[in-house]
């Protein structure tokens, strides 16, 4: 679990731009860090990934391989997208051969207009963006931070996005992001924190002894009887118990990590063959609402 604690931070003799910031990330979570401009997201952003040191306070439990991505990537260099992704992989601790396949295969499924061989400096923001996204997941990370991912994504790289954040929680690993839209933190983020003054607040979200928001699946082989690949489902982020239906596997999941689940099952290769939603409060019996898919 990475832990902030008492963290402060200014520049020079400046004013404080954080103050006593205590806040916790845990393997799987999802959460975004809200505030106006200015109000030092970045700054806690660039803190958390290890890129900046506290004035005072302590960082503690980072894991050792983080995906970094900035508000704004700015490459000029005339190498092409995909050299630029095979040199940062080699210098990731990748072989070449890997970080070039891995490189290319995140590059086509972000949709780079102009492909992989598209050079850096003819690259617009929003291609830029998918550039910087596919370096930071070059290696698993155990942590993603990301500011302002979304600014200038296309439609489609927004769906794509939605699911590489996915996989990662799936994975074990924690993801922070920054965002103005409303409704990409509905849609997103499993808790919310608030900088307002140089303080962190938690906003919103599930937190322990809180109601938990379940959701169930049933999952089976798909029609054409091709067997699906096992999974150590109680191993993902956010599954509360598993059962079995017959020749079905049956998953009770937290909400915010629903989306995730079902990712990894359908790239496995199973069907869902059915749902139900239920909200478990401490002490109280399920009520579950099931729907056939």
């Amino acid at each position: 679990m990475l832990r902030c604690e008492a963290v402060g931070k200014r520049y020079g003799r400046g004013g404080w731009v954080l103050s006593d910031v205590d806040l916790r990330v845990s393997a799987g979570d999802v959460l975004a860090v809200v505030g106006g401009n200015g109000s030092g997201k970045s700054t806690l952003l660039r803190i958390l990934a290890g890129l900046s040191r506290p004035t005072s306070g302590t960082v503690s439990g980072r894991p050792p391989n983080i995906g970094y991505v900035p508000d704004r990537f700015t490459a000029h260099d005339r190498i092409s997208a995909l050299s630029y992704l095979t040199h940062m992989g080699r210098i990731r601790g990748l072989p070449a051969s890997a970080a070039r396949a891995r490189g290319g295969h995140l590059l086509e499924r972000l949709s780079l207009v102009g492909g992989r061989d598209a050079s850096l400096r003819t690259l617009s923001k929003g291609n830029a963006q998918k550039v910087a996204l596919a370096q930071a997941l070059l290696v698993r990370p155990g942590l993603l931070v990301l500011d302002e991912p979304w600014s200038g994504l296309d439609a489609s790289a927004h769906g794509v996005l939605a699911e590489l954040i996915g996989e990662v929680a799936a994975q074990g690993g924690a993801v922070v992001f920054t965002d103005h839209h409303e409704a990409i933190l509905k849609a997103h983020a499993g808790g919310v924190y608030a900088i307002s003054d140089g303080r962190v607040t938690w906003r919103g979200g599930r937190q322990a002894g809180s109601r938990t928001s379940l959701v169930e699946l049933v999952l089976t082989a798909p029609p054409t009887g091709v067997m699906p690949v096992e999974v150590n489902w109680p191993a993902l982020p956010g599954v509360a118990g598993t059962a079995r239906r017959g020749d079905a596997v049956v998953l009770r999941v937290a909400r915010e990590h629903s989306d995730a689940v079902l990712l990894t099952a359908l790239r496995h290769g199973w069907s869902v063959a059915g749902l139900a939603e239920a909200v478990d409060e401490p002490g109280s019996r399920a009520d579950a609402r099931r729907t056939a898919l």
